[in-house]
């Protein structure tokens, strides 16, 4: 078991059990560390305690955040970071598929692929000369693979574990400057995923906010449908968007993992949770 099997492991431990608020010894003894080991374990891959990361994981505490990420998301796009020359930071910049290229599923396109891992597990990276491509994180390596082959059907695949080791990291040590994506979707698809490129991490929107910036106020189911479809996962951060109640759930890679990547972003930004 990995140090990120064990967090996730934690994480589900402690929100089974979050009404009885459970000691450092219980949550140690669930995943099999001592507690002195599993609190410097949690401590350095958090950045927090476990017992903040327990209050963080609380309905009313998601309920505030989002709330108090509204008005910085409100400042942020005022102040002109909607711009598409501005995204992610100002570091990463987008390209999109064609019509005619979605259509062709790759053809003489060459991607390179590899598997690595990360603070949330193993993860599948693919890239080509216009961007990263795709980005899953990995339960199955062969069943992740069939799925980026069966999205891009016509291209050739080259895996190069190497090359994709330094693209990861600098997408999980967020130095991205730099960084270039390469998405593929349909039109409203890509305009959702462009809208939440534009969070700042440790900034959180609900769905309701990223179809207000679209333009499109009356599309938040459809805006949850596209965000649950995309393939580059972390980098085009819908983690951190969530439902209008506050509660984290309907991402691709499992709540769990969002839930790890919201406070794992938020104990190194500015930004408070509760």
């Amino acid at each position: 078991m990995n140090n990120y099997e064990r967090i996730e492991r934690a994480i589900r431990y402690i929100e089974a059990n979050a009404e009885h608020q459970p000691m450092l010894d219980d949550i140690a003894a669930h995943i099999g560390l001592s507690p002195y080991h599993f609190q410097r374990l949690f401590t350095d891959w958090a950045g927090i305690s476990p017992k903040r990361f327990m209050q963080c994981l609380t309905i009313q505490a998601a309920k505030k955040l989002l709330d108090e990420s509204r008005p910085v998301l409100e400042a942020a796009f005022d102040v002109g970071l909607s711009s598409p020359s501005r995204l992610h930071d100002l570091f990463v910049s987008v390209d999109a598929v064609t019509p005619g290229e979605y259509k062709s599923l790759g053809t003489g396109l060459e991607i390179t692929y590899g598997f690595q891992p990360t603070p949330f597990g193993d993860c599948l990276i693919a890239t080509t000369e216009r961007g990263v491509c795709g980005l899953s994180f990995v339960d199955d390596k062969e069943k992740s693979l069939e799925q980026l082959k069966s999205e891009w059907a016509n291209a050739k695949f080259i895996r190069d574990d190497s090359s994709v080791k330094h693209v990861a990291g600098m997408i999980f040590s967020n130095k991205n400057e730099g960084m270039k994506i390469f998405m593929k979707g349909t039109n409203f698809q890509i305009k959702v995923w462009t809208a939440v490129l534009r969070l700042p991490a440790g900034v959180f929107a609900s769905y309701g906010d990223i179809a207000r910036l679209i333009n499109m106020p009356k599309a938040s189911r459809a805006v949850g449908t596209a965000l649950g479809q995309n393939s580059i996962g972390y980098l085009i951060p819908c983690h951190r968007v969530l439902r209008e109640t506050g509660a984290v759930t309907g991402y691709r890679w499992g709540a769990e993992r969002k839930k790890a990547m919201m406070v794992y972003e938020s104990a190194f930004s500015q930004t408070e949770l509760i």
